[in-house]
């Protein structure tokens, strides 16, 4: 008698709607991660979503795992803008000011913090996404250096850095105020990166390396 091996059942792919009630929910914790910090409400969040607070709790069990989820989504977009910077052709700096821009609209400043004090910052999760932004962001710092355009003394470390702080409200001001001015000041930041250097930066080339031990 010939024994039939069983063919393994395929795992059932998420519906539609609940792929979609997870990505509202993420995007309104983004919002609300920016507007108010980690600790808000998580009934707060469900309500701005559009989904109950079972839906919540269904995608991610704890205040953590979706925090966790929240940053690496950023992340994951930051790094995707890199990816779409590298492709293009003609003006390096040019590329490297659209990736700055860009990344500044995902408010990663306001996020950082988050990194530190909510939850295990070195999550295997967390630890792929930031892997890829900062090869990415290096490849496209590497090649305006290449062209001559971007100057020599400054490193990964050094632009991630002052786009988190550039994209963060100052304490005692609004979001949306502070909206007004990111793009304002970023473009001011970008022109004193631009080789030739009109003059000699103290201290060495920050690298991610060095934000991650300080």
């Amino acid at each position: 008698m010939q024994t039939v091996t069983p063919v393994p059942r395929k795992a059932p792919r998420p519906r539609a709607d609940a792929l979609r009630n997870r990505e509202r929910i993420v995007s309104a914790a983004r919002e609300m991660f920016v507007e108010f910090g980690p600790d808000v409400p998580l009934d707060e969040i469900a309500r701005r979503a559009g989904v109950g607070n079972a839906t919540v709790y269904r995608n991610f069990p704890d205040r953590d795992a979706l925090v966790r989820e929240v940053v690496c989504s950023v992340m994951d977009r930051t790094a995707a803008a890199a990816e779409l910077a590298l492709a293009e052709t003609g003006d390096a700096f040019g590329a490297l000011e659209r990736f700055v821009h860009t990344a500044a609209d995902e408010r990663i400043g306001a996020l950082c913090p988050m990194v530190q004090s909510t939850f295990d910052k070195n999550h295997p999760d967390l630890e792929a996404s930031r892997e890829r932004t900062e090869q990415l962001v290096g490849a496209i710092m590497d090649r305006a250096k290449a062209a001559g355009q971007l100057r020599s003394d400054v490193d990964v470390g050094d632009l991630m850095l002052a786009v988190s702080q550039l994209s963060r409200p100052p304490a005692g001001t609004g979001c949306r105020i502070a909206d007004r001015f990111v793009h304002r000041h970023l473009q001011l930041f970008l022109d004193g990166l631009r080789a030739p250097a009109p003059s000699v930066l103290p201290g060495a080339a920050l690298t991610m390396e060095d934000l991650r031990k300080a």
